[in-house]
């Protein structure tokens, strides 16, 4: 047996279980209640006729009694067991006691001021035989509660573990075929809270995610073995040609050097492969700390303006000064004009170094002589903003959505060198941090790039 029907047996048996705990409990109450009821009755009418004959007896003394009784005996439809009895212990009046059971029979008495004692008796035969047939009834009932429990709960859990065992069926259906683009229907409507539709929505999530990994792995792979395929190509030619040549030691310095620079670049090229997967797998560990965004920016400000300075391009950090507003003015005009000295965020300053790095470097990359980059810091609500912003070539409509991946390289990016992966990069590490990364661009008049991230 398969654990499905194993789950489903149990559910319906624990079903079952409650149920007819629950219908016993309620039929042992119904009975209870029901005696009870019947009891009380009886008790009422043996009261009710020992004050009729005590106040007969009163008015008519024994004799009045006594006719009493006798015409109740006659046209009563229950017959009543009575006895009068004397001070001295002699028999005023008694009832036929032929066919009476004593073990059955209820009493009632009452003793009258002058020493008369008034027994008035009722057989408790008739409510024994109703509640005889009763239990028979109830027993029935129960007995069919049991199988409609049963029958019920099977069904239903039946019903319930379809949508489970459809999500299993296509989970070893995946499985064994490796097909990641299956996905499994959602029985219920759209908005419903079902919990089991959750799960296959998830689950159906979590393909869209493993599907979309897989599928950049594979892109990856492809450009990673094309992209590699450059660089040892180069090395196997330079150490050919050295080994072709006659015998010389320059010759071979050159050559070695030239292995070398190569061998770099296909290591940062790993390494920042490495740092991408890691990043967007989750499994990049992150030195997190309060980090002055404006101090990130500084760092790579520094490292890039004689790179820009030699290129003839104007690299600018525009911020508000701290003293641009007086505090009640900087309250009432909105938290855009807060000094860039407090827009502190929780991360890894070396990640976020190389987030500001990378877009600084693409910026001054892409932009000609002449050109101008300004990069701003800013605080936007609950965010910290880092915009980087250059009169550059721009990107065309076509390629703002791929620059994004992995060894992209658009058309204006070919004539310069590089991996095509900074981007990639940045974006990892954003998302790592729990922000967001955007860019807008006009082709031939430049490119914004925008990080949104949470503030510390």
């Amino acid at each position: 047996m398969s654990s499905a029907p194993k789950f489903g047996l149990r559910i319906a048996l624990w079903y079952a279980t409650l149920f007819v705990a629950g219908s016993i409990a309620i039929v042992l109450l119904t009975y209870y209640l029901t005696a009870m009821s019947l009891e009380q009755r009886d008790r009422q009418i043996l009261d009710s006729k020992l004050g009729e004959y005590t106040a007969a007896y009163a008015r008519g003394g024994i004799d009045g009694l006594a006719d009493t009784v006798r015409a109740e005996q006659r046209t009563a439809p229950e017959r009543l067991f009575v006895r009068v009895v004397s001070r001295r212990s002699e028999a005023l009046v008694l009832s036929n006691t032929d066919g009476w059971n004593p073990s059955t029979l209820e009493t009632a008495q009452l003793r009258l001021p002058d020493g008369t004692l008034v027994q008035v008796g009722k057989s408790s035969d008739a409510r024994d035989d109703l509640l005889a047939r009763f239990r028979a009834v109830l027993g029935i009932v129960t007995l069919t509660m049991v199988v409609i429990a049963l029958s019920g709960g099977w069904l239903a859990t039946q019903s319930a573990a379809y949508p489970i065992r459809r999500l299993t069926q296509a989970v070893r259906r995946i499985i064994r075929t490796g097909r990641t683009d299956q996905r499994v229907p959602v029985a219920g409507t759209p908005g419903s809270n079902d919990a089991l539709d959750e799960l296959t929505t998830l689950f159906n999530a979590m393909l869209d995610k493993i599907e979309g990994l897989v599928a950049a792995m594979r892109g990856a792979l492809d450009n990673v073995s094309h992209d590699l395929r450059t660089p040892l190509t180069r090395l196997r030619g330079t150490a050919e040609m050295a080994l072709a040549a006659p015998p010389d030691i320059e010759r071979y310095r050159e050559a070695l050097a030239d292995c070398v620079e190569e061998a770099d670049r296909v290591l940062v090229m790993l390494n920042t492969l490495m740092d991408i997967s890691e990043a967007e797998s989750g499994a990049m560990q992150l030195q997190r700390e309060p980090v002055r965004l404006a101090e990130v920016v500084d760092r790579a400000v520094d490292l890039y303006r004689e790179v820009a300075e030699a290129k003839g391009v104007s690299l600018h950090v525009s911020r508000p000064p701290a003293s641009a507003a007086s505090p009640a003015s900087s309250a009432a005009s909105g938290a855009s004009r807060t000094p860039p000295e407090d827009v502190v965020v929780d991360g890894d300053r070396t990640r976020l170094e190389q987030v500001a790095a990378n877009l600084i470097d693409n910026a001054v990359k892409y932009t000609p002589a002449g050109g101008r980059v300004d990069v701003h810091v800013r605080r936007d609500g609950d965010r910290a903003v880092l915009e980087v912003r250059d009169t550059g070539a721009g990107i065309t409509p076509d390629e703002v959505s791929r620059i994004w991946d992995r060894l992209f390289r658009g058309d204006t990016s070919r004539a310069e060198r590089g991996l095509g992966l900074g981007l990639s990069l940045v974006k990892a590490i954003v998302e790592a941090h729990g922000g967001t990364v955007g860019v807008t661009s006009e082709p031939g008049r430049g490119s914004t790039f925008t990080v949104l991230l949470p503030l510390g």
